[in-house]
């Protein structure tokens, strides 16, 4: 009976302890994924957009307002971007307002933005402060690192030639 008693203790006593392992583990992971890059930013349809991929496909993440007038000439520069180059660049819309809901939704039917929009800023993991000029467009490679941080409406052109290799 002792000698069950001691082992149970003893089991006792080491089972916290790899709980805690288990769980610095995890938290471990975790921090890693997110330093690398691979923390999924949701979008406003529901889905859900990582900026490190094995596609080699590169990240325009555009930010824009309803009362840019400069935004709003760079859009369809954007959309069709989107549309022809979409095998090597995803462009995302980033609302600099922080509209959310129906309201967002109007405001990117107005403008005319065509292809998806981030629901949160993923700025912090590239260390950015907040766009202080808009538009503003942050182009990301396929690792998931910043490449450019473009200030002001770009033409379609420019674009594709920074991310056509």
């Amino acid at each position: 009976m002792l000698a069950a008693e001691l082992r149970e203790n003893n089991m006792a006593r080491q089972f916290p302890v790899r709980k805690v392992r288990l769980l610095n583990a995890l938290l471990i992971s975790l921090f890693l994924i997110a330093c690398s890059g691979e923390t999924a930013y949701p979008l406003i349809d529901g889905g859900s957009h990582r900026f490190k991929n094995s596609e080699g496909k590169y990240t325009l993440v555009n930010y824009w307002a309803e009362w840019c007038t400069p935004c709003r000439v760079e859009v369809p520069e954007l959309n069709q971007l989107a549309a022809e180059h979409g095998d090597q660049v995803t462009v995302l819309a980033l609302n600099f307002d922080n509209e959310q809901g129906q309201e967002l939704l109007e405001q990117l039917q107005k403008i005319g933005i065509q292809f998806q929009s981030l629901a949160t800023d993923p700025r912090a993991i590239w260390g950015l402060e907040r766009a202080q000029v808009l538009p503003e467009t942050l182009i990301i490679n396929s690792d998931g690192e910043l490449v450019q941080r473009l200030i002001g409406p770009q033409k379609m052109e420019s674009l594709k030639a920074l991310i056509v290799e």
